[in-house]
């Protein structure tokens, strides 16, 4: 049995996910990422033994797939639905870090990646950016939304609100939140009653 006190791989995980979120990765070293988790730097290796970018492609696939479960969980009540609980989880982040930390898939998104290479986390960005669009796109077709439409929706929302979480920490206000969440709600509701 573990010690209660020892560091699991997972909350060495969420805490890389959110000190991403907070910093960005290149301006984030191993070391930083371990001491924000509470973790000793030697077991962070022990976890990750090729270092920062294992870890960095583990957070992003962790947050990913956070919020993939609650929009998978709210879409069953349709894409409104689905849509406030992904606008909710970013306004709850955004608030509860004072406007400190956004989005760790995005934050690893933005940051220059080394000449020739794609890195493993950027990767990992690019399919939770497209497992939420695919989440979105499959339930705008299930009720009634042109399948062409869908798609392109479905893209406009997670691009819509990363862009907005981005804007909320810049201006220090979740306005533009309010501001996307009212045109995405329009949007859908208009992709719903009249199919393009």
């Amino acid at each position: 049995m573990a010690k209660p006190s020892a560091p699991s791989r997972e909350r060495i995980v969420a805490g890389a996910a959110d000190m991403i979120s907070r910093r960005g990765l290149n301006a984030t070293s191993i070391r930083e990422l371990a001491k924000h988790a509470k973790a000793p730097l030697g077991s962070t290796y022990h976890y990750f033994p090729e270092g920062k970018q294992q870890l960095a492609t583990e957070a992003v696939r962790y947050a990913g797939g956070a919020v993939a479960r609650i929009l998978r969980k709210e879409l069953d009540a349709g894409p409104v639905a689905g849509l406030r609980a992904f606008l909710a989880l970013w306004r709850g982040i955004v608030v509860e870090s004072d406007f400190r930390a956004g989005c760790p898939v995005l934050a690893v998104s933005v940051e220059e990646p080394p000449a020739d290479e794609i890195p493993p986390a950027l990767a990992a960005a690019a399919e939770a950016f497209e497992d939420w669009e695919q989440l979105l796109t499959e339930a705008l077709r299930e009720h009634g939304a042109a399948p062409e439409r869908a798609a392109g929706l479905a893209a406009l929302v997670v691009a819509s609100v990363e862009g907005a979480i981005a804007m909320c920490r810049a201006k220090r206000s979740m306005q533009p939140l309010d501001r996307v969440a009212q045109q995405l709600e329009a949007l859908i509701a208009d992709a719903l009653d009249r199919p393009a």
